[in-house]
């Protein structure tokens, strides 16, 4: 029996379109998604939050894409395959909302927030003209006002990024047309050696953004960190010396407020200070520790920021307002933004409309079509308050705490270092390793520790925790802790899981 879906198609390519047909093909569709929907509910929200279920049903690549059967074909499928692929798709899929899913700087779910995914997805609009997006363009700027006030500004400017590394390339750019603004006209010939000052620690996307941007990953100076992983200004100062006895311009500083994997935060009003002197813009990239500044007890990690130039920050981490959402804020109030990468399209952004056209705020992106990420976190804001999200701050850094405690009580633990943050980096000391340090083979033996008890965990499901190398540490792990799901039996539960699985090493 033929697929009526398929059937249906077939007749309006044929150009005899039935009305019955296109009745049908409608109600199908709604059908499907309705079904699609309670198993979403059941496999992803039911059983991916529920303790007694995997983090991920692991299986290796051959194996997953037999199951999946990802090949694409002819004629379309049938009702029941169809939600059979649905609940495959979820089955294989490492359930990010589970409890235990310590791996990246997101985890969680925040259900007024997935509502506004569902929402903006279902309306399926673009965030660039008042025309199209009436309602999220209002939305958006009152969000962006409040993060702003949050960081300390009364004006500003702003949009919402697809990610912490556009939103860093966005600085950058931004930065350089304030310095020479001929760039955008004249190009790089126009311009001399631009030099850029980041840490050691800070995120890998400052390199890609100097690469896309033409301004050459040889013209980022590194500087140094301590210990923490924060940024030396004395280091800085020197860097900035060096990049001048080079003929280059210094004109870009990046600093971070929660690095990658220490959580280090960068000392911000020395380096707003060497800035200043130096006539450079200074970017802060928040992308993980700027929801700090919803917390009373922790914004102090970050003062200064309000001296930054520009701001990224990501409310999908540790907010949970979901994936994507992030944001640059800006300082600028001479609408930078716009005169950096307004073309000035006449099709899109017409002059003579019937509505203030400064609501237009499309060309203030490089983008064209931009997906609307301001609804989940204005949802969720809405539902849980400021007060609301300093708490889950504050939750998140209290249960760190007490991991590294109960961590400190354990001697198959050594901390890397004692952070300040909600990163807690460590490494699992086996049985066979205790009280080998001086070794000759004790770090290449301690380097393999980690990558077998990943191994481990992801084939057992019980938990996701990442690990690395850095610098001149061997593989550690790094916990992040960021679901206010997460109670003090799930610290309790991850020491002793670790323990299981790394006790014959």
């Amino acid at each position: 029996m033929k697929n009526k879906q398929c059937s249906s198609i077939k007749k309006y390519m044929n150009g005899h379109v039935h009305l019955e047909d296109s009745d049908r093909y409608e109600s199908e569709g709604k059908l499907f998604l309705t079904e699609a929907f309670k198993v979403i509910m059941e496999e992803i929200l039911h059983k991916g939050t529920d303790l007694t279920e995997k983090v991920c049903e692991w299986k290796d690549p051959d194996q997953l894409s037999a199951l999946l059967d990802l090949e694409l074909r002819e004629h379309g499928e049938s009702h029941e395959q169809l939600l059979q692929r649905v609940r495959d798709v979820a089955r294989y899929s490492v359930k990010t909302c589970h409890p235990r899913f310590f791996n990246q700087l997101f985890a969680g779910v925040d259900y007024h927030a997935l509502t506004g995914r569902l929402l903006t997805e279902t309306l399926n609009t673009s965030q660039y003209t008042y025309e199209v997006a009436p309602v999220f363009v209002l939305m958006e700027e009152e969000v962006l006002s409040k993060l702003r006030s949050l960081i300390g500004w009364s004006e500003g400017d702003g949009i919402f990024c697809p990610g912490g590394s556009m939103s860093n390339m966005y600085a950058m750019n931004v930065a350089r047309y304030w310095a020479f603004p001929q760039v955008k006209t004249q190009g790089l010939w126009a311009t001399p050696r631009m030099a850029i000052f980041t840490s050691q620690q800070s995120h890998y996307s400052m390199k890609k953004a100097v690469a896309f941007l033409g301004i050459g990953t040889e013209n980022v100076f590194i500087v140094q960190v301590d210990e923490s992983g924060s940024m030396i200004p004395e280091d800085l100062e020197a860097k900035i010396v060096q990049a001048k006895s080079q003929d280059a311009v210094p004109f870009f500083v990046n600093a971070t407020a929660g690095t990658t994997v220490q959580g280090a935060f960068d000392p911000l009003n020395r380096i707003a200070d060497i800035s200043e002197r130096n006539g450079m813009w200074m970017h802060v990239d928040a992308a993980w520790g700027g929801s700090v500044l919803f917390s009373k007890k922790h914004r102090h990690l970050v003062a200064g920021i309000e001296r930054a130039n520009s701001v990224t920050w990501n409310p999908h981490k540790m907010l949970l307002a979901g994936l994507q959402c992030s944001v640059i804020l800006f300082r600028d109030t001479t609408n930078l933004l716009m005169h950096c990468h307004s073309a000035k399209a006449t099709y899109l952004f017409q002059q003579d409309k019937f509505y203030d056209t400064s609501l237009d705020t499309g060309d203030k992106s490089i983008q064209c079509g931009r997906k609307v990420d301001c609804l989940k976190l204005w949802l969720m804001w809405k539902a849980i308050g400021t007060h609301g999200l300093s708490e889950r701050v504050d939750n998140a850094f209290a249960l760190a705490r007490y991991l590294v405690e109960e961590m400190e009580k354990r001697d198959n633990f050594q901390l890397v270092c004692k952070g300040n943050f909600v990163n807690v980096c460590f490494w699992f000391i086996p049985p066979s390793l205790r009280g080998k340090e001086n070794s000759a083979d004790y770090q290449e033996r301690l380097s393999k520790v980690a990558p077998v008890i990943k191994e481990r965990m992801m084939k057992r499901g019980s938990m996701m925790v990442g690990y690395q190398p850095m610098d001149e540490h061997v593989n550690f792990f790094r916990m992040v802790i960021v679901s206010p799901q997460l109670t003090t039996k799930d610290m309790d539960f991850f020491l002793d899981e670790m323990e299981k699985l790394g006790k014959d090493l």
